[in-house]
């Protein structure tokens, strides 16, 4: 039987099926715009239960004039059209990195241009990947300023530290945002509470309640969003409508006039005479485009159209509709009490308090999943790009590609949710704390789009200084408003991001100094050819897996490993899982497959190439796809037209080769020995080639099936024979066990980051993907002390 990687493949398929579903027909597109109100629009469609309450405050004081109500609407309006349906629908959509989009997603655009990625095993055959596009629109000429800016930054390692160092910014604001996006929402939504009991009760009955459903929340994560995500979509649909009903209930019940404050004169009126106060209110008004970002870091599991449809025709009507509508309201009641001041709630009729009550906290759920489910991706993106602690990495869905649950993260956020809830107790602060998280997030794009504009695109640098100056001057304005209330809730999100940042920044230096470490200290072949009759090194029988970071050369934990025992087996493979700056990774470029030494010495190197969205498969479906490709590689070495058959095969030369599904080289399990003939379908006949016996009783078996034409030569017979010979014998996995040390004579600051900050993180993470699918009877870890 031959064996397929499915459930690899399904995952892996991300892009295919994007690009499938560009071909599809308007039926898809409107299908994937209805799944993407419930996943990506829950965070921004539920901003209407904070916004107003957050303005008014304390900054701005509700006059009977009314000017300072339709100043506000006016000012949330134009946010609204300007930030998450000008910048990001018409701009920041069309800068996917093949179909994925997000923070990481631009600076794997600009790493790739630009070259400036922060991995240090990049290849020249990476590049050669079909997913590693240079530019689908054209290099740019080399007097363009696009070149002039991107040789720059090839030349400045300061500027490329830098640009690592915004994004990691983004990145650290993201989870920020995973914190107090849920306990705002929650929050808010159960602050409805307050209107159906007396003041004394409700502010017992709000924390309480707002901690158990935020319990519930974060407990339900690893069951996974399609266990539930069915629901997603109706919830916020239905309280999309229940917004836009009661908004133009509202309208028209208590103020149809209230459409004039669209113009932009009230917003310039309302900042011209309240000055500071006005401007202090941009911190609240900053909340209506909370969830903005998701547009663009979810673009990995839809279009860039269904997003457009959904928010064009369904979220932004209704969202100008709950705003003018609660205005309206405000307009026409200058006598609530400042000690509630303005809710959502108030602007609810009363007989439905109740059922929007139970609709907005559905909503806030759900607006709360689609935040943790993007903090739990990002994450998965920074760990693959050696920006973040090893972290167990559950995927939910073997159909649903991007749908993870990391258990250490979900529990982090939990605990650190709660602590912001128990002790802020009021939206005030909360929003304070959330408007700075998502405000930064969005600067950094806006920095990070200017740099794609005209390194990715090739387009006028005028273009990009317009795109920064317009967006860029409102997000700092709404940016200074946030960091004005420092003291009010601001500094909690600034102290958060400085120490996941510091722990990123010394988990990426500490990743860099060890692959330099290995990089200075690795051994050559001819030294390890010598080995052989100077030490007495014995080849036993079966298959030794080398795991290492390495691309080129022998590492030096295999020479202290073979030094002191000296053993290796009669088949090596020195094997190196990498990710590469894309977000995929087809399985047909999967592996890449060389020799190391002569012919006769059965040494290989194998390295895996994975993008920072691919998943990393540890069970025995990567060993049979490893001995597969190897197998293929022999195959097809001779008969390849790069080499003749007098030319021996360079060390550094490697070969593309694919999973066992994208070949002519099948296998087959067996678990009976003696087996002569296997019959296959197909239109050519098939040859097993077999192995001797070497443990006489049942077990499984892999075996090559290859075709009979063209000839295969009698040495690749025998060599093929021996790798399988070896791996019906065994397979031992060598684990490096490295611990680093700053050299003495180091500066204080990498004593500290190498010392304490980078050991304590890799004492306390997860062992790499490959490492923890691997048997323990199997493994054999090697301990060294790298001194860095």
């Amino acid at each position: 039987m031959r064996l397929t990687n499915t459930h690899a493949m399904d995952l892996e398929g991300g892009t295919t099926r994007r690009n499938s579903v560009k071909r599809e027909s308007w039926r898809t597109v409107v299908t994937l715009a209805y799944q993407s109100l419930g996943v990506v629009y829950g965070d921004l469609s539920i901003s209407p239960l904070y916004v107003f309450r957050s303005t008014f405050a304390e900054d701005i004081k509700h006059t009977e004039s009314n000017e300072e109500v339709f100043g506000v609407l006016s000012l949330v309006f134009w946010t609204i059209t300007l930030v998450p349906l000008l910048k990001y629908v018409f701009v920041v959509l069309k800068a996917d990195d093949n179909g994925e989009g997000g923070t990481f997603a631009l600076y794997s655009l600009l790493c790739r241009h630009a070259r400036v990625s922060s991995l240090p095993n990049c290849q020249v055959a990476d590049e050669e990947l079909s997913e590693y596009r240079k530019d689908s629109r054209g290099a740019a000429p080399e007097s363009s300023f696009a070149a002039r800016l991107r040789s720059t930054f090839e030349k400045h390692k300061v500027l490329q530290r830098v640009l690592l160092v915004l994004a990691l910014i983004g990145t650290c604001m993201v989870i920020g945002d995973g914190i107090f996006t849920p306990a705002i929402s929650v929050f808010s939504a159960v602050s409805g509470l307050e209107l159906s009991m007396s003041k004394e009760k409700h502010a017992y009955v709000e924390v309480p309640a707002a901690c158990i459903i935020l319990i519930g929340l974060f407990a339900l994560q690893h069951y996974g969003t399609h266990r539930v995500g069915f629901l997603f979509a109706p919830v916020i649909i239905t309280w999309l409508f229940c917004l836009s009903t009661i908004g133009i209930y509202n309208i028209f019940y208590w103020n149809p006039h209230v459409y004039k404050a669209l113009s932009p004169y009230y917003a310039f009126q309302l900042l011209r005479k309240t000055q500071k106060g006005g401007w202090m209110a941009l911190g609240g008004i900053l909340l209506c485009i909370t969830g903005s970002e998701a547009m663009f870091a979810d673009l990995g599991h839809f279009t860039q159209l269904s997003i457009k449809i959904a928010f064009t025709s369904v979220v932004y009507p209704s969202l100008i509709f709950a705003y003018m509508g609660q205005a309206a309201y405000l307009s026409k009641h200058h006598n609530i009490e400042q000690d509630y001041h303005f809710g959502f709630y108030e602007s609810v009729p009363e007989k439905l308090r109740w059922p929007v009550l139970v609709i907005a906290i559905l909503a806030a759920v759900v607006g709360s999943q689609a935040i943790i489910t993007g903090t739990f991706s990002i994450i998965k993106q920074c760990s693959a790009l050696s920006c973040f602690p090893r972290v167990k990495v559950i995927h939910t869905s073997s159909k649903i590609h991007g749908q993870i649950y990391i258990p250490e993260i979900n529990w982090l956020l939990m605990i650190l949710c709660l602590v912001v809830t128990i002790c802020f107790r009021d939206t005030k602060h909360l929003g304070n704390a959330s408007g700075l998280a998502v405000i930064t997030v969005m600067l950094v794009t806006t920095c990070l789009m200017s740099l794609v504009i005209v390194l990715c695109w090739h387009q006028n640098v005028l273009l990009a200084l317009g795109f920064v100056f317009i967006f860029g001057y409102i997000e700092v304005l709404f940016f200074s408003a946030s960091l004005i209330k420092f003291l009010q809730g601001a500094w909690v999100p600034i102290a958060l991001a400085l120490v996941f940042l510091t722990c990123m920044c010394a988990w990426h230096y500490g990743t860099l100094k060890k692959y330099e470490y290995d990089v200075q200290n690795k051994v050559s072949t001819n030294w390890l050819l010598s080995l052989c009759p100077g030490l007495g090194i014995v080849r036993v029988r079966g298959v030794g897996l080398i795991h290492t970071e390495l691309v080129s050369g022998i590492p030096v934990i295999f020479s202290h490993f073979v030094t002191n025992l000296p053993a290796f087996h009669q088949v090596l493979v020195f094997l190196c899982i990498k990710h590469v700056p894309v977000p995929h990774v087809t399985p047909e470029e999967r592996f890449l497959v060389g020799r190391v030494g002569p012919k006769e010495f059965r040494l290989y190197r194998c390295i895996v190439r994975y993008g920072y969205r691919d998943v990393h498969r540890d069970d025995v479906e990567f060993e049979n796809d490893l001995l597969c490709c190897i197998a293929e590689f022999i195959r097809t070495e001779r008969t390849g037209s790069n080499s003749s058959n007098d030319e021996p095969v360079k060390d550094d030369r490697m070969a593309v080769v694919g999973t066992c599904s994208t070949h002519s080289l099948l296998m087959t399990e067996n678990k009976v020995d003696n087996v002569e003939n296997v019959d296959l379908p197909g239109p050519s006949e098939l040859k097993e080639i077999k192995s001797p016996n070497v443990i006489q009783q049942q077990k499984k078996r892999v075996r090559f099936l290859v075709p009979e034409s063209p000839k295969i030569d009698t040495s690749v017979m025998e060599e093929l024979e021996e790798v399988m010979e070896a791996w019906e014998a065994g397979v031992a996995y060598i684990i490096g066990q490295t611990h680093m040390r700053a050299k003495s004579g180091s500066s204080m600051l990498k004593k500290i980051g190498i010392n304490l900050v980078y050991e304590f993180l890799r004492r306390n993470s997860r062992a790499p993907s490959f490492v923890t699918g691997v048997p323990h009877a199997s493994s054999l870890e090697v301990g060294m002390m790298y001194q860095v």
